[in-house]
């Protein structure tokens, strides 16, 4: 069984603990970029059906203009 040859110190995790939550930081600030987008009607590069559009014209697809 492999085992550690020496306790790991404790600015070590700090460091990899805090690179670690950065990746999901850096994630969840693009995903509410995106949604701030979409939700204002600045989005240029996500397309969407919404209730509106899909009522007024029978189901056809309705891209946002550019």
């Amino acid at each position: 069984m492999a085992v550690p040859k020496k306790r790991t110190s404790g600015a070590r995790k700090k460091i990899r603990n805090r690179a670690w939550k950065a990746g999901a930081v850096k994630v969840a600030l693009a995903a509410f970029s995106l949604a701030q987008s979409i939700l204002t009607g600045r989005s240029t590069s996500f397309y969407y059906i919404t209730e509106q559009n899909r009522s007024n014209n029978g189901g056809e697809r309705d891209y946002p203009k550019k």
